[in-house]
């Protein structure tokens, strides 16, 4: 990070919209949260993140909540698109789908682990089926009103890859199991909101896990939402020192602790 702030210089990429889910289920009297450690040969390669991903140009579901453009800062067309990624990232890389039946608004589905859900699962990551389609085709409806807007962020400036990203908190339905089906990572893990700081997470991944620990249970997580501030963006910016290392600052301006110089000779 320290060596790409130092040699940025011209015009920032465009930041593409992207989705990211925190799934959480019980455990004990607290809670988990379901992170996967990202392929060496994908973006972030290496680190532990949250399923998710951008918005694809089909991502345009119906939804159950209109207050989305208000919730998420954006118009509706743009902000119905970050939805529909959020479940559908969902979706493809857990197998866990936010949906029910039609005539039955107050269910979720429960197992979709069956071999005809799991070739359905994989058309709609192969873009052969949008998930629309799949919705409409098994008299399903979106269960958007089980997603949390948490907080956005915009990847720094200096970045070559940019994400303008949402981040959603949802609970594991009943029934449903997480898994590991994307094939886009190496690990795939639940832990707990006060995970050890040993484990390498960019940091919007590892703020998201540490303000999660203020809450003992999943129901205060869910309540805690409905007043975050997820329409405004937190954009990191990288304050670079004399002696080679930098500063991290984040929207509210707080101090972080300084990144580490790298080692003479080594990138």
């Amino acid at each position: 990070m320290v060596k790409r702030a130092r040699e940025f210089a011209g015009v920032p990429a465009p930041a593409r919209d992207a989705a990211t889910v925190v799934l959480l289920r019980p455990s004990g009297d607290s809670f988990e949260l379901y992170v996967l450690r990202r392929a060496a040969t994908m973006a972030f390669g290496g680190l532990y993140a949250f399923p998710g991903g951008g918005v694809d140009p089909t991502d345009r579901p119906d939804t159950l909540r209109t207050d989305w453009p208000a919730r998420l800062g954006v118009p509706a067309g743009r902000a119905h698109a970050v939805v529909g990624a959020a479940v559908r990232e969902l979706f493809e890389e857990t197998g866990v789908l936010l949906a029910g039946p039609i005539e039955q608004p107050d269910r979720t589905l429960a197992d979709v682990s069956t071999a005809d859900w799991e070739a359905d699962r994989a058309a709609v990551a192969d873009r052969e089926l949008t998930l629309t389609e799949l919705l409409r085709r098994r008299g399903l409806r979106l269960r958007d009103d089980l997603l949390f807007p948490w907080a956005r962020w915009i990847t720094p400036e200096f970045e070559p890859k940019r994400y303008d990203t949402w981040f959603f908190v949802s609970l594991l339905p009943e029934g449903q199991m997480a898994r590991d089906v994307s094939g886009e990572a190496t690990e795939a893990i639940w832990i707990g909101p006060g995970a050890p700081t040993g484990l390498a997470m960019l940091p919007p991944t590892r703020h998201t896990v540490d303000s999660l620990s203020a809450y003992g249970e999943m129901a205060q997580v869910v309540a805690a939402a409905s007043r975050r501030d997820a329409a405004t963006p937190v954009m990191p910016r990288v304050e670079l020192t004399n002696d080679g290392g930098a500063l991290l600052y984040l929207q509210q301006e707080r101090r972080q602790p300084a990144l580490p110089r790298p080692p003479r000779g080594l990138a």
